[in-house]
């Protein structure tokens, strides 16, 4: 009986002893926190630095005893702990580092305002200024004058002649028809009928009929009204200029037969053209027809006024560019078809958010920046673009006014990120995906997971502990004994699931 109250002793003063180092350890810290001037603010898993608790006490997972936080030591917190608190992908680069890498940071900007698109142009004739001259007869070509392509001519200028017989029996009627009607044809070539009456009625009609016969067998005005001035019937028939232009097909030759409907000259008026411009498909929207422009000779120098017709239809759709069409007055003939000029298109902009262009990076699927968080540390974030004028980007969502992006060497820490984000979210699935690899053996700069609970852990300190499982060629690194066994279990259970067929 004696021996049963000595034990009953033993064990209610351990309780005691035990109890009391609890309550000493948490007013040690309260004590030392309040000797120090400093207030706790919460307890963390120093393994575990996300698990928070407003008491102090032992880590559910990992057993481990939980440290106080102060609000002091906020402020100075190390990276590692910072890096806890952000989204999957943060980095943290010091700046000795970013030094020599050559990243730079810029800050996210509101911009407004009118701005500039500078893009080239190609000068084509409009398609209303286009004329193709042809014969309404056959025939043979007798002479050509100074129609090669490329010639600027002035409208009536003599191109071509050539020889018809079905051009005889129509000539002879006209010139009977205006013997029948006096003064029909006078000296300026205008027709005139001072005998009123049926006759006349029926003689001008006569001749109206003739006349129009002629044109369209490939008469000109000009020689029509020559053939009524001499009353003689002409050898040849000339073909001339419809209008001032320049010649940009030429299809005859001295002595050439031809059939009707044969395509002599395409000639193109360029008192007005056309300048055709490709943009940015997001910046067409602020490009409106009847917006003014201006057009450039890069190597005369000499600025022409231009004006916005609107959008093309063959601009393709999701072509990332649109096509536009200005129009351009050209008195002097100096833009000549496929001739390239600057064209300069005031863009007017709606206020937004900017940042560099070289700060985004474009996977296709997502477009994203490195937003600074403290120094050195930086947060990858996705963001919705809007307009883009050179070096700036507009950024609709995903940044606020005031924050700092990565501006240069962004792919650098792109990759840095990527390669975290893959070791973090990779080391629990498989064994292969582990960072230690084959050799058991970590690379520097790579974050090692706990492949149990997913926790970031420090290689040499698992070791030390003892808490690494080799499993299928690679070595696992835990932060707790139970966590490792937790592991082991897992492990166990796949492998006789898989040996099961099930």
């Amino acid at each position: 009986m004696r021996q049963v109250r000595r034990i009953g002793l033993a064990i209610a003063v351990v309780v005691a002893i035990a109890a009391s180092y609890r309550i000493g350890r948490h007013y040690g810290h309260s004590e030392a926190g309040a000797k120090s001037g400093r207030h706790v603010l919460y307890y963390v898993d120093p393994m575990h630095p996300a698990y928070k608790s407003d008491k102090p006490g032992i880590a559910p997972d990992c057993g481990m005893r939980l440290e106080p936080v102060y609000v002091e030591d906020l402020g100075n917190a190390p990276a590692s702990s910072s890096l806890a608190q952000l989204p999957l992908g943060a980095v943290s680069i010091d700046g000795a580092t970013q030094r020599l890498l050559g990243i730079r940071v810029a800050d996210v900007e509101k911009s407004s305002g009118t701005r500039t698109v500078r893009v080239v142009g190609r000068v084509v004739p409009e398609d209303t200024g286009v004329y193709r001259i042809n014969p309404g007869v056959d025939g043979f070509i007798r002479e050509t004058y100074q129609d090669s392509v490329g010639t600027l001519v002035k409208k009536d200028q003599k191109l071509a002649s050539y020889y018809s017989p079905d051009f005889l029996a129509v000539a002879s009627g006209f010139l009977a028809a205006s013997e029948r009607v006096p003064g029909s044809v006078g000296t300026d070539g205008s027709r005139t009928m001072p005998f009123p009456g049926a006759l006349s009625k029926q003689g001008v009609s006569s001749l109206q009929g003739y006349s129009d016969r002629l044109r369209n067998l490939g008469m000109s005005d000009v020689q029509i009204k020559r053939m009524a001035d001499s009353r003689q019937l002409p050898e040849n028939i000339d073909v001339v200029a419809p209008a001032d232009g320049l010649i940009l097909a030429r299809n005859i030759t001295p002595g050439q037969h031809f059939e009707r409907n044969m395509e002599f000259y395409r000639i193109a008026d360029l008192g007005q053209v056309w300048v055709v411009a490709e943009v940015y498909a997001q910046e067409a929207p602020y490009l409106h027809p009847g917006d003014q422009a201006q057009v450039t000779l890069s190597d005369a120098g000499r600025q022409l006024p231009a004006r916005i017709t609107d959008s093309l239809p063959q601009s393709e759709a999701g072509g990332g560019s649109v096509k536009l069409r200005l129009e351009v007055n050209n008195p002097k003939f100096i833009l000549r078809p496929d001739m390239l000029v600057d064209v300069e298109l005031p863009v007017h902009l709606p206020p937004g958010l900017t940042v560099p262009l070289d700060a985004l990076v474009d996977s296709g699927a997502r477009t994203r920046v490195y937003v600074e968080h403290g120094e050195g540390i930086f947060e990858p974030r996705d963001v919705e673009t809007g307009w883009r004028y050179g070096e700036q980007v507009e950024i609709r969502k995903g940044v606020q006014p005031g924050e700092r992006v990565v501006a240069a060497a962004t792919f650098l820490v792109d990759s840095e990120s990527r390669l975290k984000s893959s070791a973090r979210v990779s080391a629990p699935a498989r064994a292969t995906d582990s960072p230690a690899g084959m050799s058991g053996h970590v690379a520097a700069g790579i974050t090692v997971i706990d492949p149990s609970c997913g926790m970031p852990v420090d290689p040499a300190e698992v070791a030390k502990s003892g808490n690494t499982l080799a499993y299928h060629g690679s070595t696992y690194y835990f932060c707790s004994k139970k966590c490792k066994e937790k592991y082991q279990n897992n492990s166990a259970g796949t492998a006789s699931k898989q040996a099961s067929g099930r």
